[in-house]
């Protein structure tokens, strides 16, 4: 599918953050959103429904959001829908990742420091090994997440 979403929200879990063995960096983490609404005959905000998506960042994302996003924060997603309906031997349901192109803290809520990073102009550090581009397209890099995150009907 793709349907480009763009969300609002609360980091639930903490961003989990693997490399595989062929080096791609990928970030995953639970996103609460909800919207709110005034009552005007109450005089009060009411919260809505609070839906819940898988939110996952590959490569340079993925490590900058991993290193950025804390549980609590308050973020803006956007990013590919991907709705998928699963069983397990006691249960069923149905998923909604978002696969991120973006992702960044909303300002509403506070204020953030940004720092640019330079991928072309750092040199590595003695010892430390440089990082080849992978090469996989879009598709064998969801494939690959897909098989790092099977933990079974919920992927935390």
């Amino acid at each position: 599918m793709s349907d480009t979403i763009t969300l609002t929200g609360l980091v639930a879990t903490s961003p989990r953050h693997i490399v595989t063995t062929e080096g791609l960096a990928i970030t995953s983490f639970r996103l609460a959103s909800n919207q709110r609404r005034f009552d005007r005959t109450e005089g009060k905000w009411l919260d809505g429904d609070t839906n819940w998506y898988t939110v996952t960042a590959f490569r340079q994302l993925g490590t900058h959001v991993a290193s950025s996003v804390q549980k609590g924060d308050r973020v803006l997603v956007t990013g590919r829908v991907r709705i998928r309906d699963w069983t397990s031997e006691e249960k069923s349901g149905t998923s909604i990742e978002i696969d991120a192109e973006a992702i960044g803290h909303d300002l509403t809520w506070g204020r953030a420091t940004f720092t640019r990073s330079v991928v072309g102009a750092r040199r590595p550090q003695e010892g430390a090994a440089e990082v080849e581009s992978d090469g996989q397209t879009d598709d064998e890099a969801r494939a690959d997440a897909d098989a790092a995150f099977a933990v079974g009907a919920t992927p935390f």
